[in-house]
């Protein structure tokens, strides 16, 4: 019977331990997933001054468009966490479009086999951006699952786990697109 209390103090130090080695290993899956955005984002933005570089000299009056693709470029890459990211990438996405809209209108770009090739990898590299900024907030949701629940909610609050914010898109980027067939 003494080693009753014994064995009852082990066994909530050991539920203490894995309870915060849990939270530790999701707030380090968090971290691993924003540095897979991060990588990715990063492919986007070497290559988006290659695509830039190849069709400015077939668009010499829509220079405008380049310069608010390369400000957008340049305000991605300054953006720090998911809401400035967020941000920032929605901007960025916006004026990629209307850049790709315009490479439409001059048919010897669309031709082109190098802004092609581009366009498929910013397509590919878009894809890629869009799982691991799943995989993150999958990620976050869990982490922050477990910092409200109970029992962890209070060994987190104890050693200070805060949530962890959603990458979110802008408003604008979720509205439905609307079709004109006229």
């Amino acid at each position: 019977m003494a080693y009753i209390p014994l064995i009852l103090a082990a066994v909530i130090v050991a539920w203490f331990v894995a309870a915060y080695n849990k939270l530790v290993r999701f707030r380090n899956q968090i971290k691993n997933a924003w540095h897979q955005i991060d990588v990715q984002l990063k492919r986007r933005y070497d290559l988006i001054p290659n695509l830039v570089e190849v069709v400015k000299d077939y668009m010499s009056y829509e220079q405008e468009t380049l310069t608010r693709v390369i400000e957008a470029r340049g305000a991605a890459l300054t953006a720090k966490g998911p809401a400035a990211q967020a941000k920032a990438e929605s901007v960025l996405t916006e004026t990629l479009k209307s850049l790709f809209a315009v490479v439409e209108n001059y048919p010897e770009l669309k031709a082109n086999r190098n802004v092609a090739s581009l366009q498929e990898e910013l397509t590919g590299t878009e894809n890629k951006i869009s799982f691991a900024r799943q995989f993150y907030n999958d990620s976050v949701m869990t982490y922050n699952n477990a910092i409200q629940s109970i029992p962890t909610n209070f060994i987190a609050s104890f050693f200070n786990f805060g949530q962890e914010a959603y990458f979110e898109t802008e408003s604008e980027s979720r509205a439905v697109p609307k079709a004109d067939l006229r």
